[in-house]
């Protein structure tokens, strides 16, 4: 009968207690989360619960399984698997906190300044300082658990003494790698693109949608997700249309025939944008850039407050401009020229230029 008792007090002892200082600790988060509402942190405390009981859970059983004596013949095995769990679990809710914490700080700063460049400068920022912290943590405690069997610890002089060789073949075989990881640091800590900027990359439009410390996410406006090395930012050109200030300038391109009222025009430029919302009244302009025997190019220069505004007023500059040459000045239109061409002064239509007034060939 004791056999069977001490097991169950043991294992139902540990599962009550972590049930109990789960619950009394979620309690304690929720009513501090109610109580500072001007704070995420608490609320955000609540996501690290499971591997809390976890971590609650495999203490208590690595610490008192020895008493249960069960399964004897079987006790390093099950030990070794506790103390596993209880690592595993540790790690994760370091990252749980970790996390936690400097989204708080991310949240708090972003409340407090409204530049909104900045703000995305320390989003990028602080997402690759999660992933890095991630990655520590992990590292770290892949390594606790490998130096829990008595092999590796054994193979750690060698495994030392070759570590200098094997950095140097690592780092040759992963210099990819190794290079985009610090490229994404550079971009980090750099400012040089940030998660929510407008770039233009091989010719296409987009927002920036992730970053990690090895590849980028660029989401095009059809959306359409463009995945490239981080690299390619540090090695290769690109448009930041959110570097700085996000206000923009737009040319809308016009081809019309030499006739078209050019003053009209601008007047039914600034009606438009007058209409427009997205255009934030910073400057408007019409002018003759160009000719050609056929036709004239007019540019209508307008502006907006970020990439997305400018687009639409280009759109609806262009759309409205047409339909209003088309139904108020129709003869403004391109349009092809089949008349003959005018004589020059003196000269006969239809008469042979190299005959003379008598008919007769012209001689040198």
């Amino acid at each position: 009968m004791e056999n069977l008792i001490r097991p169950v007090i043991v294992f139902g002892g540990s599962v009550v207690l972590t049930v109990l200082i789960g619950w009394a600790t979620d309690l304690l988060l929720r009513k501090a989360d109610a109580r500072h509402s001007e704070t995420p942190l608490w609320g955000l405390l609540r996501r690290g619960r499971i591997p809390y009981q976890l971590v609650l859970c495999a203490a208590m059983l690595r610490g008192s399984y020895d008493q249960a004596q069960m399964l004897e013949d079987h006790r390093t095995g099950i030990g070794q698997a506790l103390t596993l769990v209880l690592i595993g679990a540790a790690a994760w809710l370091v990252i749980r906190i970790a996390a936690a914490v400097v989204e708080t700080s991310y949240s708090r700063y972003a409340r407090m300044h409204r530049d909104p460049a900045r703000v995305r400068r320390v989003r990028t920022q602080v997402s690759l300082i999660m992933r890095v912290v991630a990655a520590v943590v992990g590292v770290v405690a892949v390594a606790a658990m490998l130096l829990t069997f008595p092999a590796m610890r054994a193979a750690g002089a060698s495994l030392l003494a070759s570590a200098g060789v094997l950095g140097i073949v690592a780092g040759v075989a992963a210099q990819s790698t190794l290079s985009n990881m610090f490229a994404g640091l550079q971009i980090a800590f750099g400012d040089m693109v940030r998660i929510g900027d407008t770039v233009v990359v091989d010719g296409e439009w987009g927002t920036v949608e992730e970053i990690t410390l090895t590849f980028l996410t660029v989401r095009t406006w059809d959306e359409r997700r463009i995945t490239m090395p981080v690299s390619y930012f540090t090695s290769k050109p690109f448009e930041n249309w959110s570097r700085g200030t996000p206000q923009m300038t737009g040319i809308v391109y016009f081809h019309v025939d030499h006739t078209a009222p050019i003053d009209a025009m601008r007047e039914k430029l600034r009606d438009i944008l007058r209409e427009c919302p997205a255009w934030d009244g910073r400057a408007c302009g019409l002018d003759v850039t160009d000719t050609t025997p056929n036709t004239m190019q007019v540019r209508a220069l307008v502006t907006a407050k970020d990439a997305d505004d400018i687009w639409t007023v280009r759109v609806t500059v262009r759309e409205q401009m047409v339909r209003w040459l088309a139904r108020q000045h129709p003869y403004a239109l391109p349009r092809v020229n089949t008349a003959d061409a005018t004589p020059p002064p003196g000269r006969i239509p239809g008469q042979d230029r190299s005959a003379t007034p008598d008919g007769a060939a012209r001689r040198n």
